[in-house]
């Protein structure tokens, strides 16, 4: 059988321990096997423990196709795993750690510790500057009042608009990718330095009437749309990243329903995943993309918890 196309394929194919071994060491090792420690390509498999040793005498000359990747010290099966990043990567509104746990038959808090270790792997590495046509926006993400308890309410609700809210800083360039990036206010120093971090010199900015964003024209060719006006002139508006926050808060608010601001940032990397990678991929091009960038991250329980301050680091 050949490499999955869907989710029913992906389900039979990685089924089987050796699909997953040989699909995951050619991922890791497309030239040949080699020792994550030394380097050494002399290794021999031992197939009863599905794992390899190095000729060389060092300290962990024995490791498993897992050693160096973010599957690394999970006792979680391979079928379990790969299933779980093709859910991830290819659920349009994204998916919950209840869904995935009934799924794959582990309890819920394993379920959520996989998908904050696979969302490490869906971080945008791209790097590069947007330009050409870019919309820039902001938004605010926190529960809806209404839903809350009263204690919680009278803790979060401090005032009007987007207090007690998370505000989230987006850039989408047109037929192309979009970044999001949480920021600590939406005043003119931050937001223009991100605006001059991320996008070219000279390029078409479209933004809402917000006075922040004021002065922009001095490096860009920045336009406003005033959407007590309208919402569009022509070609000048910020439709697609409306677009984009309508997803993205249809995902929070209808799948995992209660995001804390500590771990917001992941879950903007898994939608800006899927949302870069909608067109000319389909299921299994997005999964092997994730799937090829799993080595050299690690995120340890106690760092995803905050009881270490160690940062999410490589394997090796």
């Amino acid at each position: 059988m050949s490499e999955p196309k869907t989710l029913q394929e992906a389900v039979i194919y990685f089924s089987n321990p050796d699909n997953c071994l040989s699909y995951l060491a050619a991922k890791r090792w497309p030239n040949g096997v080699t020792c994550p420690a030394c380097g050494s390509e002399k290794v021999t498999f031992n197939t009863s423990r599905r794992i390899w040793q190095c000729s060389s005498h060092h300290p962990k000359r024995q490791f498993s196709v897992k050693v160096g990747t973010i599957f690394e010290d999970s006792a979680v099966p391979l079928d379990k795993w790969l299933v779980a990043v093709w859910m991830i990567t290819n659920c349009k509104n994204g998916v919950s750690s209840y869904e995935v746990g009934r799924a794959l038959g582990v309890t819920q808090k394993t379920a959520w510790f996989m998908m904050h270790r696979i969302r490490l792997v869906l971080q945008d590495e791209t790097g590069g500057m947007l330009g050409g046509e870019v919309e820039v926006d902001e938004t605010y993400i926190g529960g809806k009042a209404r839903n809350m308890h009263n204690e919680k309410r009278r803790a979060r609700i401090i005032g009007t608009g987007g207090a007690g809210k998370v505000a989230v800083m987006g850039l989408l360039e047109r037929r192309g990718r979009v970044r999001t990036k949480i920021v600590p206010n939406i005043r003119k120093p931050m937001l223009q330095a991100h605006v001059r971090e991320h996008v070219t010199p000279g390029s078409s900015v479209f933004t809402d009437a917000l006075q922040s964003y004021d002065g922009l024209e001095q490096e860009y060719i920045h336009q406003v749309i005033d959407h007590a006006e309208c919402y569009a002139k022509e070609n000048v508006h910020t439709n697609g990243l409306e677009n984009y926050w309508s997803l993205l808060k249809r995902g929070i608010r209808g799948t995992y329903v209660s995001v804390e601001p500590f771990h917001l940032f992941r879950y903007l990397d898994e939608q800006a995943f899927r949302f870069n990678n909608r067109e000319d991929r389909d299921d299994g091009d997005r999964f092997n993309l994730a799937m090829s960038k799993i080595i050299g991250k690690r995120l340890t329980w106690d760092h995803l918890t905050g009881k270490s301050l160690q940062p999410e680091t490589s394997a090796n």
